[in-house]
């Protein structure tokens, strides 16, 4: 599994602060986890920084959210800055 601090390193500043608007828990579009992936090597590299959240949207498909460690990086007090 890629390494946090790494993967995060390697983000876009836009996409960095599209994650931390989102907040702890916030739901990954598409967008943001390809971006993960591609942060960390390429397809599904990330896989496991990011996790199910345990929802279905209306077309079937689950939402993602980062893992809990993953977040307390982005967010070391776990407030959510919205």
């Amino acid at each position: 599994m890629a390494e946090i601090n790494a993967v995060l390193s390697r983000l876009t500043a836009e996409e960095l602060d599209e994650i931390k608007a989102l907040g702890p828990k916030g739901r990954l579009g598409r967008h943001l986890v390809e971006a993960l992936d591609r942060a960390a090597g390429g397809p599904e590299a990330a896989r496991g920084l990011y996790v199910l959240d345990g929802s279905v949207n209306s077309n079937g498909g689950q939402f993602h959210i980062l893992r809990d460690d993953v977040s307390e990086r982005l967010f070391p007090s776990g407030a959510d800055p919205r």
